[in-house]
């Protein structure tokens, strides 16, 4: 089954399928990445950047901002959800638990 992904409106959402799947405002919990000096970064996305897949995986990369800090940044590849098998539903992640940005989208 072919899965079409795209952002919308300049960046503030991901696109599944013609399905707003994920967008702009909510706050991410970053652990192990590169956006700022805190242990878990609060990430507020207010763009997002790149769109890919990997695998099942749909994957994007954001920038915004840790409300935390303060610091701006990009971050790396976020997981953000997949495909159901044989179905034409799509499982978002739950942005409120911690996701460890990947530097590249292909994790192996």
């Amino acid at each position: 089954m072919v899965t079409a992904v795209r952002t919308l409106d300049e960046g503030a959402w991901v696109n599944v399928n013609n399905t707003r799947i994920v967008g702009v405002s909510d706050i991410w919990r970053l652990a192990d990445h590169d956006v700022c000096d805190c242990d878990v970064a609060l990430f507020l996305v207010e763009v997002f950047t790149d769109i890919g897949v990997d695998g099942p995986w749909v994957e994007a990369r954001a920038a915004g901002q840790c409300i935390a800090c303060g610091e701006r940044s990009t971050t790396g590849w976020l997981r953000i959800g997949r495909p159901v098998p044989r179905s034409d539903e799509f499982r978002t992640v739950d942005h409120e638990q911690v996701h460890r940005p990947s530097k590249t989208r292909f994790r192996g």
